[in-house]
């Protein structure tokens, strides 16, 4: 029996899929299984939230939810290293966009749809979004510090800090 050259295991995300051993450029990966469905009905389960739906044309879809199906631990990332294919037969396939290394996370990308209704920018959690995002923190930071350092020296020189606000004037009530 030959040995599987994947593996699932804890990701950022979730569950997700790794190489256990190297994968070559252009080389299969694994096949996106389940039952088909008629778009309609994949529409009515997606509205009910289920999110392993694979759209194969305008008529078909594939429902990837069983465990069965270890396809459906690729995760997203906005730098994919497999692609998904469609074979004859509404079959999809994941092929290899690049060389894989062992215990890399083996990662697609699910395309803008997806990406709008259940990811969203800020939770994209690929590598490059995670720099993106820690790179804007890192400026906004230093942005924040510099605005805090030029106010500070005005502040004290201006004497508002540790400045009692000023008493409202007591005017007459009138009671009745």
């Amino acid at each position: 029996m030959s040995e599987r050259k994947y593996r699932i295991g804890r990701s950022r995300t979730g569950l997700g899929l790794f190489a256990a051993k190297p994968y070559r450029k252009r080389e299969y990966v694994v096949t996106y299984r389940g039952r088909k469905l008629a778009n309609a009905e994949a529409d009515r389960l997606e509205a009910r939230g289920s999110r392993y739906m694979f759209e194969i044309n305008s008529r078909w879809t594939i429902d990837g939810s069983s465990r069965w199906n270890t396809a459906r631990y690729v995760n997203h990332s906005c730098r994919p290293n497999v692609e998904a294919i469609e074979r004859r037969g509404g079959k999809i396939v994941y092929i290899a966009r690049k060389k894989i290394k062992p215990d890399d996370e083996i990662t697609v990308d699910y395309g803008k749809d997806y990406f709008a209704a259940f990811i969203g920018k800020s939770r994209c959690q690929c590598p490059k979004c995670r720099e993106r995002r820690a790179e804007r923190q890192m400026k906004y930071r230093a942005k924040v510090k510099r605005a805090l350092l030029r106010k500070k020296p005005l502040r004290k020189r201006s004497g508002v800090v540790g400045a009692k606000p000023k008493s409202r004037p007591k005017t007459k009530s009138r009671r009745r």
